[in-house]
């Protein structure tokens, strides 16, 4: 792929790794627009992704993830996913085709503190499953999918936000 096809920067990781955070900042510093996949969901099915969840069950959630995501068409936006995008080959190879893909690196540790309440936060699971058991799920799915690892451990916003619009740079010359 020739970054001159690529005009988006999508952000992949686990449910508060500071996807929509910083890719908030991101875009702002860049001068991008900002994008998040879960609030597009949520606008198309006027709720939110735990009520979604809740009433219709993961694997309409997840259908309807698939369907929104692979069918987007976005220029110059830093694109913020949901967690369980990576679950869609579809989605991701869509996200592929239009986007540089970094997937935001969090330990374990520190995503167990971010998340207090896996039953409300909207994340796609399947019942009997813990945290860490999504996490270690989860991790090979983004780095098969990842242009580029953004390691976020015992960093800051800013520190964050420099390193991915440092590899923005490297990537689009």
């Amino acid at each position: 792929m020739e970054s001159t096809n690529v005009w988006n920067i999508v952000l992949i990781g686990m449910s508060g790794a500071g996807k929509s955070t910083l890719g908030v900042k991101l875009a702002t510093a860049l001068g991008m627009d900002f994008v998040d996949t879960d609030i597009i969901i949520q606008q198309h099915e006027g709720r939110t992704l735990q009520e979604v969840m809740d009433q219709e069950g993961m694997e309409y959630f997840m259908r309807i993830e698939e369907e929104l995501v692979s069918g987007v068409q976005l220029s110059h936006c830093v694109i913020a996913t949901g967690g369980s995008v990576i679950y869609s080959e579809k989605a991701m190879v869509n996200l592929k085709q239009i986007g540089f893909i970094m997937y935001l690196h969090v330990p374990y540790e520190e995503i167990e503190k971010r998340i207090t309440n896996l039953t409300t936060r909207g994340i796609v699971y399947r019942r009997g499953n813990n945290l860490r058991e999504i996490y270690e799920e989860r991790v090979p799915l983004y780095m098969k999918y990842s242009d580029i690892t953004i390691n976020c451990d015992n960093k800051d916003t800013e520190q964050c936000v420099r390193e991915m619009k440092e590899e923005w740079t490297r990537f689009d010359t």
